[in-house]
């Protein structure tokens, strides 16, 4: 492939590396990763509500990584109530699962940046071999994808295995009992999912570029080299 197209390939994957970047930092600081209503259990059966009746006892909650919102539902008018993972939380949610979760996102964010400066640096510069050429642009995109599949998936198990946002409902409620009626990711969440899907299509942009897979050495190259040793 002529250098001019590896340029231009290059370059486009730095763009993608630096927007999923910047789509981490912004997911990262909403509180827009999850959406759900939560059911006051108490106050329904008290008054044994059902259909229309039951929506007065059917509140909101949103939230994200550090903080969120829910608006609590029992029969008397919806009141609105903010809260914060950190400290507040960290005694009634699986705090190493959630605590994973930013420090990978923080990992994405980095990563994301590392790449996106080095394909530039492939691009209009001269790079080295190993880290600093096409080996280095497989490491940063191999890297910041598997972070953004395990943000995926712990805060996954954390929302759904743990039941998270019924955790936070039932935060300092004495006499109430809140249970999750409908729950669904938000955008922030799909954003890193399409973060994650970015670095792996500059993965393969770079074996488009012409640059091959670094485990796709064969062993004929490792034999051949042992054969030529062995005749000095």
């Amino acid at each position: 492939m002529p250098a001019q197209q590896k340029r231009i390939i290059f370059c486009i994957a730095g763009a993608l590396s630096f927007a999923c970047a910047l789509g981490t930092a912004a997911a990262i600081g909403t509180q827009l990763w999850v959406r759900g209503t939560i059911l006051c259990q108490t106050g329904a059966l008290l008054v044994n509500a059902t259909g229309q009746e039951l929506e007065k006892f059917i509140g909101n909650i949103q939230y994200g990584l550090f903080y969120g919102e829910r608006v609590r539902q029992c029969g008397l008018g919806g009141r609105p109530l903010q809260f914060s993972f950190f400290p507040d939380l960290l005694k009634i949610i699986p705090a190493s699962i959630h605590v994973s979760v930013v420090l990978f996102c923080a990992a994405l964010l980095v990563f994301a940046l590392v790449g996106a400066g080095f394909f530039m640096f492939n691009a209009l510069g001269s790079p080295y071999e190993t880290l600093h050429g096409p080996v280095g642009l497989y490491l940063w995109s191999f890297i910041a994808c598997s972070c953004g599949c395990l943000i995926m998936i712990l805060f996954s198990s954390e929302v759904k295995i743990h039941h998270l946002s019924e955790k936070i409902a039932n935060f300092k409620e004495g006499s109430f009992t809140f249970k999750t009626h409908s729950e669904q990711f938000a955008n922030s969440f799909w954003i890193i999912l399409v973060c994650s899907l970015v670095q792996f299509l500059n993965a393969l942009l770079i074996r488009v570029a012409g640059f091959e897979f670094p485990f796709s050495k064969s062993k004929d190259s490792v034999t051949t080299t042992g054969a030529v040793d062995l005749m000095y």
